[in-house]
């Protein structure tokens, strides 16, 4: 849930080396960017993992709250010390820092938006299923998911991982947003809530991992599959009268969908196994011919 938060402070921490360092290469600029925006969003997640593994504190209400902290952080800094000099002196003052300069810009794949975040981003989902179903550390992480308390009668020390599994996805989610800055605004501008910097893309990215399977590679179909749905909103109620709602209500018949099937396959799972565990309990009665007393007295 806390994705858009990460975004945001990947997003600052991004932001602040573009408007800084101005007078090294552009291309040391763009990495030094980008690991900023990996390190702000770590620092990000890394604080609800913290309080869930340490203190026991629901991660879903923790990254609700550092959401909303990270929205006012950002209206706080693009109305203030961020700000583009060209709108501090103006009425209006528009919540936006100033425009990086060109050299600092992610290169375009293509002629149009695609930049070199999108690579970026498939890189790093093959990496992630390479780290998650190749690796030990990997392994441990999905244990610890699917099953803390026998994870930890097997020797696991879940806390740990707990707190890893949040800093990496926050770390992604920062990185996502310094490629946001770098690749598309070229400056960080808002309305005044998160979707105006973000576009709800941290809470699209769950409709589109709940959708791939919570798979790292079937994500990408998936993501370019939302991607394309969103991009395209407006386009399709201009040309053939489809509301861009349309796509917004989608999103949410995906997540119960798949919530809805999980259930589904749960309760099954659970018969399954209750119907194991009583015939375990009450075996069949065995054939006294097949198998004949044996007479003990002798």
């Amino acid at each position: 849930i806390g994705g858009e938060g990460q975004m945001i402070v990947g997003a600052i921490f991004a932001t602040w080396v573009g408007l800084t360092l101005t007078s090294l290469p552009g291309w040391l600029v763009i990495t030094l960017a980008m690991l900023a925006g990996f390190l702000g969003g770590a620092i990000w997640g890394g604080i609800p993992g913290v309080l869930k593994a340490y203190f026991r504190v629901n991660e879903i209400l923790s990254t609700v709250m550092m959401n909303a902290i990270a929205v006012q952080l950002m209206n706080f800094l693009l109305r203030g010390p961020m700000i583009d000099p060209s709108q501090a002196e103006l009425a209006s003052k528009i919540p936006q820092t100033a425009r990086l300069l060109e050299i600092f810009r992610l290169p375009r794949l293509v002629p149009t938006r695609l930049h070199l975040g999108a690579l970026i981003a498939v890189v790093l989902a093959i990496l992630v299923y390479i780290l998650l179903w190749r690796t030990t550390l990997g392994y441990r992480i999905r244990a610890v998911g699917q099953n803390p308390h026998a994870s930890r009668y097997a020797g696991i020390k879940v806390p740990r991982y707990i707190v890893l599994a949040l800093l990496f996805s926050g770390a992604f989610a920062g990185l996502a947003g310094a490629t946001q800055v770098f690749g598309v605004n070229y400056r960080m501008i808002t309305d005044g809530s998160s979707s105006g910097f973000t576009g709800s893309a941290g809470f699209n990215g769950i409709v589109a991992a709940l959708f791939g399977q919570l798979h790292p590679i079937w994500s990408i179909p998936a993501s370019i599959l939302f991607g394309a749905l969103l991009v395209g909103a407006n386009s399709m109620q201009r040309m053939v009268q489809v509301p861009s709602a349309f796509v917004t209500a989608l999103n949410g018949l995906v997540v119960v969908f798949v919530v809805s099937s999980e259930i589904w396959r749960r309760r099954r799972q659970r018969r399954r196994l209750a119907a194991a565990g009583q015939d375990e309990e009450f075996p069949p009665p065995r054939d006294k011919e097949q198998y004949p007393q044996v007479d003990t007295a002798t």
